[in-house]
């Protein structure tokens, strides 16, 4: 009975009325923080969308969810100083658990504002000029990232009195031998940063190495993925790519056939000429080949007859397309062989 009359006794003395303060001013902050998000921070973004600066918009969408966080926090804190008795404001303990608190809201804010894609690193891509189907924005997104939350942990750490100097010296002793036993590895990175910032290509190309051939799906830290003509899945590591002669078929305007057309040596020099100017005739009305680029010459003799040069540029450089228009001229040639009474050579 004298445990619980005690306990009645301080219930009775605590001072209800700063209780009361504290625990309104937590539920006031509560309501004013739903109100912010749902309307006034609602309202601002619509107002800063018609200005030419997207900047006050992006910046208000990154910090939406950690100002919730922030609104909590502030009320909390707001609350217990009118809890005098606690002096829970005062220790030490507490102001480093909301300085942490306030430091985490802002790093979380600018994580999010780093990992949208359409805020910094497109506008860096802008003044850059960079294409923005580049492989450099998402991999320049994972970097600033990475160091957001490098920094912020990093002061938080600061913020409750551990010695951070001590810490990074650490790391360079551990980094020293941790590299020197992920040689490939950091090899690997380093191909993939070169990769990336010389662009000798870009996703979706059909790209051709002396290691693999096929389109590029995607760019990693440590690799490159290639899908090659037989639709398998080739991962290559950055060191190993970024070392080779790279050949970027997407690149070409066009594609480029190129032949030799074997003759009889019964073939006579008359025939040979008019058969000349008739398939480079034919060749020139051909839309789909570039105009100017048909070339047709008596190009040598050979041992089982003599040899016509043909080439020309189709006005494509897709695979399906080129094989098409290749294949309708190859057609007519043969039309004209056969009109003309000129058969092809066998090899000797």
């Amino acid at each position: 009975m004298d445990r619980l009359n005690k306990f009645v006794e301080k219930l009775i003395n605590l001072d209800w009325i700063n209780i009361a303060l504290s625990i309104g001013i937590f539920l006031l902050f509560l309501i004013f923080r739903k109100v912010f998000t749902k309307y006034i921070n609602k309202l601002i973004i619509k107002l800063s969308k018609s200005s030419s600066t997207k900047v006050v918009t992006n910046v208000l969408k990154s910090y939406e969810r950690p100002l919730r966080l922030l609104w909590a926090v502030i009320g909390t804190y707001l609350a217990f100083q009118y809890l005098d008795y606690l002096n829970l404001t005062d220790k030490g303990f507490v102001q480093n658990v909301y300085r942490s608190s306030i430091i985490f809201v802002v790093g979380w804010g600018l994580y999010n504002y780093t990992a949208n894609h359409s805020t910094v690193i497109y506008s860096f891509a802008n003044k850059a000029e960079l294409d923005k189907e580049s492989m450099l924005i998402p991999f320049l997104s994972k970097i600033l990232r990475f160091l957001v939350i490098a920094i912020t942990l990093a002061i938080i750490v600061d913020n409750w009195g551990f010695n951070i100097s001590t810490f990074v010296a650490g790391l360079g002793i551990g980094g020293l031998a941790f590299a020197l036993a992920a040689q490939d590895t950091i090899g690997n990175f380093f191909g993939g940063i070169i990769i990336i910032t010389e662009r000798p290509f870009r996703k979706g190309d059909w790209i051709e190495t002396p290691t693999v051939e096929g389109a590029v799906e995607d760019i990693t830290f440590r690799s490159t993925k290639i899908r090659t003509f037989s639709d398998t899945l080739v991962i290559i590591p950055n060191s190993t790519l970024a070392n080779e002669a790279i050949t970027n078929w997407a690149e070409m305007d066009k594609r480029r056939v190129y032949f030799s057309l074997g003759l009889r040596q019964s073939t006579s020099s008359a025939k040979l000429q008019q058969l000349r100017n008739r398939i480079d005739e034919e060749l020139q009305t051909f839309d789909d080949i570039v105009e100017g680029s048909v070339i047709v010459r008596f190009e040598e003799f050979s041992e089982s007859g003599y040899n016509l040069m043909i080439t020309y540029f189709t006005d494509t450089n897709q695979w399906a397309p080129f094989m098409e228009i290749r294949e309708k001229a190859h057609f007519r040639i043969m039309q004209i062989l056969e009109t003309e009474g000129v058969h092809v050579s066998a090899p000797s």
